[in-house]
């Protein structure tokens, strides 16, 4: 999972505000608008010394529509400069809930947010395609009209029959491989994780034939959607999130089974806490694995600290380790969780959250790694570490 947008909080030293919002629209719960619940933690916000500025700054964004239909959450951190993270995730938490504190909720934000997925929706015909794009900034619309315009056949007889077919049939494949250039324009912008291509059968054929990697290889067809009426959106809608449950899925299998293949090969990965701290201040990692239970439980982990200093790779076990680097000034002990997310995030690595038994993990954390070298920690099996009160 990428967790590239929580950077913007990177540089920035505390107290952070993380609102967790059932953001779902009021006539789809029963219960008050998005207004009575944001005033109902703003409330619990308020009695933990939250500054006023901060509140107001939060309630400007949370009161803008998201657009988004049907059941949603949204994830606000902010500080005494304003906004720094506005996130919309696809599961609204089971209860709005707001912390002031001198570390942001890292933890339940990126667990919220793992449920989401940045996709680009295209919903094609003969005659071009509209443009959905779904992710941590909202929804941007746009729509793309083709360049051939004779798409229709005729009922004309002979001859002059089989000349405007094969002028229908030819705009039709002319039209596919100018929707197939926009959404590879589209996709090279936004680079989303996914793109979703429903509509015409026939036009959406002809588009997914047109495409190139790296395009093709994050595509996935859901039928039942379209560009004009006539549409089931509830059945639709039903087939989307389906196909966004088996994307998830698959997203979190291929890092475990990574790191399952790495761990076993004591190669290019490593486990326990010690060891991820070494290869994180090393710049070394691709993607860090969690067990899903710190995801709601940050102090969890038998309440390890770690020091961190002010780059985001300024992170040990002690706090003579980063002043024998140099490091003397702005060092502070966070829950290691938050300290190793917060080196994840600053080397442009992944967040996975493992599931109970599906990966052997010391200290209920591991990580897999862009390349190694001999200053990188070696791996023994876990089976063979003797500790399995360590093991998650």
């Amino acid at each position: 999972m990428k967790i590239d947008w929580l950077k913007p909080l990177l540089g920035h030293p505390g107290p952070f505000a993380t609102l967790c919002l059932d953001a779902t629209p009021s006539e789809l719960v029963a219960d008050r608008d998005v207004g009575g619940r944001w005033n109902a933690v703003r409330k619990e916000l308020a009695q933990q010394k939250t500054p006023v500025a901060v509140l107001d700054a939060i309630e400007e964004v949370v009161l803008r529509p998201t657009r988004v239909p049907g059941p949603h959450g949204r994830v606000v951190i902010a500080d005494e400069t304003g906004v720094l993270v506005d996130r919309v995730v696809n599961n609204p938490p089971s209860a709005s809930s707001g912390s002031w504190e001198a570390v942001p909720a890292l933890l339940q934000a990126a667990l919220a947010a793992d449920e989401s997925v940045e996709l680009l929706k295209v919903l094609v015909d003969r005659a071009g395609a509209d443009f959905l794009r779904a992710g941590p900034d909202a929804k941007v619309h746009s729509t793309f009209q083709a360049p051939h315009d004779e798409i229709e056949k005729t009922s004309s007889s002979g001859i002059k029959r089989a000349r405007i077919e094969s002028r229908a049939e030819d705009s039709w494949e002319r039209n596919a491989q100018a929707v197939a250039a926009e959404i590879e324009r589209h996709v090279a912008e936004t680079d989303p994780e996914l793109v979703l291509l429903t509509g015409d059968k026939r036009a959406v054929s002809l588009t997914r034939a047109a495409l190139t990697a790296p395009t093709a290889d994050k595509l996935v067809e859901v039928a039942g959607g379209g560009r004009g009426p006539g549409v089931n959106e509830t059945a639709f809608a039903e087939r989307v999130s389906d196909a966004l449950d088996s994307y998830r899925e698959r997203r979190r299998e291929r890092v475990l089974a990574e790191l399952r293949q790495e761990l076993g090969r004591e190669s290019n990965a490593v486990t326990s806490v010690d060891d991820v701290v070494a290869v994180l201040a090393r710049g070394q990692v691709k993607e860090l694995v969690l067990a899903e239970e710190y995801g709601t439980s940050p102090g969890r982990m038998n309440g390890r600290k770690l020091w961190i200093g002010p780059e985001p790779m300024h992170i040990a076990g002690d706090r003579s380790d980063l002043e024998a680097m140099g490091v003397t000034e702005r060092l502070e002990e966070l829950p290691a969780t938050v300290a190793l997310v917060r080196a994840a995030v600053g080397q442009d690595a992944g967040l996975t959250f493992a599931p109970e038994g599906s990966v052997e993990l010391m200290d209920g954390v591991g990580a897999t790694l862009r390349w190694r070298d001999d200053g990188t920690p070696t791996e023994v099996l876990a089976s063979m570490s003797g500790d399995d009160r360590r093991l998650h």
